[in-house]
């Protein structure tokens, strides 16, 4: 820890109600000596919920920075950091699932924003439809075990939804999980119940795990001074692709290059890639392997 850095001993918000504070605070702290502070009475969920009872309105970028200001605002603090998640099917790998986790920094007295990703296909995001209600069968007990159940809890909701329809969330053992179920079903125009995993923070061990990752790399970013004018945030701004291809020399999409840069000022310098490889294997050439 610099004990020069500009933000040693700051206090920043953390804008959250699903328990983040477990394994960001401890990191901003370590890494930067940067205490964190949650907001009270600041209800994220207005900006869309996991399970769909209120849609998420705008970009995820644009959620996450509603988010952070919420916070910010609330406590009249000019530093904040929050975190969006996504889930879903990965675009490049048949039948996976893909957790994208974006944690924003933002910082209004010296005018930059510092942002963070984590994709992986680490995640026990799921779903199920289900309809017996009196006995699980194995299609439902092999569900329970890829989804970690009952360390990681569950939402349930009637699959074909109206108006009025309850939501079940943060469920942790099988007679609330049965319970559930018969009444969702009962309330499902099909008859049928949505299972789902509860990916809000406090509920998965796995996605908690994911947001330490993102505030690692966030913190250890924001370590980072610019050499030029010293404000905090140096790092990868942009990847240059179009790799050559090892048998034809055509650029591919591969990425050749890294651009690193200030959250600040206009200072910016180009490495090669991490692997140190200036080249691209054939296979990735439209030309080669169309």
């Amino acid at each position: 820890m610099n004990e020069f850095h500009p933000y040693r001993n700051k206090t920043a918000v953390l804008t959250t109600i699903h328990g983040k504070q477990e394994v960001i605070a401890p990191i901003f702290q370590d890494t930067l000596g940067v205490s964190l502070i949650v907001p009270e009475s600041v209800d994220t969920d207005v900006l869309g919920t996991f399970s769909g009872e209120i849609e998420r309105q705008h970009s995820m970028l644009e959620t996450l920075r509603l988010k952070v200001e919420l916070g910010m605002n609330r406590l009249n603090s000019n530093l904040g950091v929050g975190t969006e998640a996504s889930f879903g099917p990965d675009p490049f790998i048949p039948f996976a699932p893909l957790h994208l986790e974006m944690i924003l920094w933002r910082d209004l007295e010296r005018g930059i924003e510092v942002l963070e990703q984590v994709r992986t296909n680490d995640t026990n995001y799921e779903h199920l439809r289900f309809k017996r209600v009196t006995e699980f069968d194995e299609e439902l007990e092999s569900y329970l075990r890829r989804v970690q159940f009952p360390s990681h809890k569950l939402i349930v909701l009637p699959n074909a939804r109206g108006g009025q329809n309850k939501i079940f969330k943060g469920i942790g053992d099988r007679v609330e999980l049965q319970e559930a179920v018969k009444n969702c079903a009962g309330q499902s125009a099909d008859g049928m119940a949505l299972i789902q995993t509860d990916m809000r923070a406090m509920m998965n061990p796995t996605r908690l795990k994911v947001i330490g990752e993102s505030a690692m790399r966030l913190a250890n970013r924001l370590a980072h001074l610019c050499e030029r004018c010293g404000c905090p945030g140096w790092g990868l701004v942009e990847l240059v692709r179009g790799s050559p291809c090892d048998w034809c020399g055509r650029p591919t999409n591969q990425v050749w290059a890294e651009v690193h840069g200030c959250s600040s000022c206009a200072h910016r310098l180009k490495h090669v890639r991490k692997d140190g490889g200036q080249t691209a294997s054939p296979a990735f050439c439209d030309w080669c392997n169309p």
